[in-house]
């Protein structure tokens, strides 16, 4: 997936050296590093800086190599220190990498959202073949049986992928504040009853109708077909499947590369408007570092992927019941029961792994606080 091949000579020195004034090493930093297996970009840059998003302003790619942005196990880095700041040089362990690249991030995480996930709108989805039908009137299919599918146009021998809903997003206004632990919905798949992504989701989706922007419906792909009689219906022959068929599932064009993996962790040029964090995985009032989140906002606002963003929760509004003397100062600048609004808290750093046109999925990378729904984002490097 990674693995690329470098017209290169082994051993050859890549040079890097870009340089800027905010860039500060991490205390401990070491003077070479020889890169292993397991090693993400992430962890490598957060070797060398303290703010790991800043690693273009010390890696810049070398013209005279394909693809030199990506590292392998194997390559020695080496930190030289200029009049200018700090920069990266790499030494290349062979010529022809026998390894795949350094991920940006543990894939191991996220795999799951970058291969059988994807969103769709509301048109795509009414306009989306579904199955009408199963083999001898059954009322789930499996693998190596005949589906019928309303709708499709499709020719004998493509193949295909089933999919499902198993959640919705939606934009809330800025201005409404309420429990996230009030709504939740919890979409469950065909496994035995359990809940095959459970995404616990903010606290307006019914109560604001009207007043929430729709962003999407989370479809998940469980399972390939291959058409075996065109018409409408259609037959499709079930592949392998992770669950099983339910009528009403929909048939979509197989995404032959549905991400991108090839991306460094950098800062935002802006922050989208209103940018939040919409949904988390399972049923929790809150997550931590290496759990996956949905962000409010994709690709048509500029979110992009290695996008790092610092997350903040807004600060409480709460009433000052301190009672002064009559008469006094104090009393007259700050009344009893006044309303209060609190400073917000930084709370941690989420970075974009993967985007869709009005909703991103991101991996919370460090945490101080524990992260909540509807915390909102903001520059890495200033606070609001």
């Amino acid at each position: 997936m990674l693995k690329k091949l470098l017209p290169v000579a082994a051993g050859l020195l890549v040079a890097f050296a870009a340089y800027a004034a905010t860039v500060e090493l991490a205390d401990q930093h070491p003077a070479r590093y020889t890169v292993k297996k397991g090693d993400t970009l992430w962890d490598i840059s957060a070797r060398f800086l303290k703010k790991p998003w800043l690693w273009p302003e010390i890696w810049q790619v070398n013209p005279q190599v394909r693809n030199p942005h990506l590292i392998y196990p194997g390559d020695e880095l080496v930190l030289g220190l200029g009049s200018n700041g700090p920069g990266l040089s790499a030494i290349r362990a062979r010529a022809t990498p026998v390894d795949e690249a350094v991920p940006p991030i543990p894939l191991s995480h996220i795999k799951q959202f970058l291969t059988h996930t994807r969103i769709l709108d509301d048109e795509e989805l009414r306009n989306a073949p579904h199955v009408v039908g199963i083999e001898e009137d059954r009322l789930r299919g499996t693998s190596g049986q005949l589906v019928y599918v309303r709708g499709l146009d499709a020719q004998p021998g493509q193949r295909l992928a089933l999919v499902r809903p198993i959640g919705r997003y939606y934009d809330t206004p800025p201005d409404v504040k309420g429990d996230p632990q009030k709504i939740h919905r919890q979409e469950r798949d065909a496994r035995d009853g359990r809940r095959a992504l459970l995404w616990r989701h903010g606290p307006h989706e019914f109560s604001l109708k009207g007043r929430v922007r729709f962003l999407g419906y989370e479809m998940l792909d469980y399972a390939t077909v291959e058409v075996t009689r065109a018409g409408n219906p259609a037959s499709v022959l079930v592949g392998e499947a992770d669950f099983e068929v339910r009528p009403g599932d929909f048939v979509l064009p197989l995404e032959e590369r549905p991400y991108d993996d090839e991306y460094v962790p950098h800062p935002p040029a802006s922050v989208p408007d209103g940018m939040r964090v919409i949904a988390f995985t399972d049923a929790l009032n809150a997550v931590g570092p290496k759990q996956v989140v949905a962000l409010s906002r994709g690709a048509e606002n500029g979110v992009e992927n290695g996008q790092v963003y610092s997350i903040y929760h807004s600060g409480e509004t709460v009433v000052d019941r301190t009672d002064y003397p009559e008469n006094s100062a104090r009393k007259f600048f700050n009344p009893k029961d006044a309303k209060v609004e609190l400073p917000p808290e930084f709370v941690g750093h989420v970075l974009v792994f993967r985007t869709f046109d009005q909703v991103s999925y991101g991996l919370v990378m460090d945490t101080v606080k524990p992260i909540r729904l509807d915390d909102w984002l903001h520059d890495p490097d200033s606070t609001p």
